[in-house]
């Protein structure tokens, strides 16, 4: 029994252990340049993972870039435009979060929209079309029975 609660807290240690990660710890000169840092890192999309910013990506290319968005910022004094750019320059439209919209993207901003107003329009027609036409449709014998013992004669 002893050996089998050594084994579970040996588990449960070797767990432990496994799941702690790196910290990385940046230092910044004024508090401005750590809300960029952290500003930049939420908009930038981690280019390995599958819709992870490099905030949230434990990928060594996150990594990578949030050491170069560190650097750039204490560094170089760059504002977000330039890092941005650099990104851009580097890894492509892919990087930003929120595409910028331009001439390339306009289908990506607009698409759903336009794609949902189709749909709309599509049902409409169909629907219209399927619709039985009960204006001038006459009753037959059967249903003016029915009706009038519904109304109990009184129309007569």
């Amino acid at each position: 029994m002893a050996v089998v609660a050594a084994m579970v807290a040996a588990m449960v240690l070797v767990s432990l252990v496994a799941n702690a990660g790196v910290i990385e710890n940046y230092q910044f000169e004024s508090p401005e340049q750590q809300e960029q840092f952290f500003r930049l890192n939420e908009e930038l999309r981690c280019p390995q993972c599958q819709n992870q910013s490099i905030a949230d990506s434990n990928a060594p290319i996150a990594q990578d870039l949030r050491r170069e968005v560190h650097r750039m910022i204490v560094e170089e004094q760059a504002d977000d435009d330039t890092v941005i750019q650099f990104m851009l320059d580097r890894y492509g439209d892919f990087v930003l979060y929120k595409p910028r919209m331009d001439a390339r993207t306009l289908a990506l901003w607009f698409g759903p929209l336009i794609l949902l107003l189709l749909g709309l329009l599509i049902l409409f027609r169909i629907l219209k079309q399927h619709r039985p036409d009960t204006k001038d449709q006459e009753l037959d014998q059967q249903d003016k029975a029915e009706l009038d013992k519904i109304l109990g004669g009184k129309d007569k």
